[in-house]
């Protein structure tokens, strides 16, 4: 999904809610009993994948610490999603989901007041969509070497994002 298209989204919840539908209707998003023992298993995945891109960094394998970066960030917002009931197949459907329950519009002050320090802001859903565009680059181009502050910098963000979801999940 390109930034104009999840600004979109962001700014109208009927058409995520139409999304969901959809995705729910061709059985890509699937309304799940929450599985502690499945979250958990997402969480360390996040954080195994968090430490294989440190490990590839030191052995300047850029391109997969990109592909790492995208999945430690895929699997903390599957462990997000199974938290709200929902599994899913694909990364749009996702992308949905975690606009819907965890981004602030729509809501209350008191709803944002409530969930003050649980919340994902525009920035993180930005860099959701932009670790799975550099993770496409990474994986499917002829390119082996990135620009290592951009992947320092991605990995980074991938931590933080990590982190703020477990935190997410700790406070729910």
């Amino acid at each position: 999904m390109n930034e104009a298209q999840l600004k979109k989204l962001l700014d109208n919840p009927k058409i995520v809610d139409k999304k969901i539908e959809f995705y729910t209707q061709k059985k890509v998003l699937v309304k799940q009993e929450f599985e502690e023992a499945e979250m958990k298993g997402h969480i360390e995945k996040a954080e195994h994948n968090s430490n294989f891109i440190q490990d590839t960094l030191k052995q300047d394998y850029t391109d997969w610490a990109i592909v790492g970066c995208y999945y430690a960030s895929y699997h903390i917002a599957l462990a997000l999603l199974l938290k709200k009931g929902f599994s899913s197949k694909n990364h749009d459907a996702t992308l949905c989901i975690l606009i819907k329950h965890y981004y602030q519009n729509g809501l209350s002050r008191e709803d944002i007041e409530l969930i003050n320090k649980t919340y994902l802001d525009n920035n993180d859903i930005l860099f959701y969509v932009q670790s799975k565009n550099e993770r496409e680059k990474a994986s499917y181009s002829s390119q082996i070497a990135f620009d290592k502050k951009l992947v320092s910098d991605l990995r980074l963000k991938t931590l933080l994002f990590v982190n703020k979801g477990k935190e997410i999940i700790e406070q729910s």
